[in-house]
């Protein structure tokens, strides 16, 4: 993952590793938890391999701040990387991450990967609308009905986003409504929920 993030950004231009640290955090740190105690080993590590390599700033030299590259090596070590998800896109982190350096795929390999994740969340929705609908039934409190109602919803907005980005990347067509989480099964007792969830004694507050 973070062997990633730098070759990633390597890629776009060399960095001092203040400045690749920087960057980790601006970009990549709202949907990724960047360990920053691991940047420096992993570029020592990717030095090692050939990936990357420093070298001193012609106009820093006398400070002599060492600057990072990405080499030949590492540019197809980070296309091996990013072509990864084809087999496993769905992941929860490397999605995201992966999502940031598409602008580096083929358009095919795209869209490829994003109909991946897209199937895996409708089948992700369709499981929770199950789990709700068995929860509903069960004694399970209006607090963790809100929370996995909250959960589907979220899991129906990225699969609405994802359908968005298959219609730009298919030539502007345009994307079809958002999808919406299936309505909950009807509890057995009417006075004990309603549609959404909440005890109606609580609804009375």
């Amino acid at each position: 993952m973070l062997e990633l993030a730098i070759l990633g950004l390597l890629k776009e231009r060399a960095m001092h590793g203040y400045e690749l640290r920087k960057q980790l955090g601006q970009r990549l740190g709202f949907f990724w938890t960047v360990s920053f105690g691991s940047l420096y080993p992993a570029l020592k590590k990717l030095e090692r391999r050939g990936l990357v390599e420093k070298f001193l700033a012609a106009e820093e030299t006398s400070r002599r701040k060492q600057v990072y590259r990405i080499t030949e090596g590492g540019e197809r070590e980070f296309m091996e990387l990013i072509s990864e998800g084809a087999s496993s896109a769905w992941e929860e982190e490397k999605f995201p991450l992966r999502l940031a350096f598409f602008a580096y795929l083929k358009p095919e390999t795209r869209i490829r990967l994003l109909e991946r994740r897209k199937a895996y969340l409708e089948d992700k929705l369709a499981e929770g609308s199950r789990s709700l609908n068995r929860a509903r039934r069960g004694r399970t409190d209006v607090y963790t009905l809100s929370l996995m109602r909250h959960g589907m919803d979220t899991t129906a907005h990225d699969i609405a986003w994802l359908e968005e980005l298959i219609a730009i990347e298919r030539g502007g067509i345009e994307p079809a409504q958002p999808v919406r989480p299936p309505p909950p099964e009807a509890p057995p007792d009417a006075h004990a929920a309603d549609t959404d969830g909440t005890p109606s004694e609580l609804q009375q507050r």
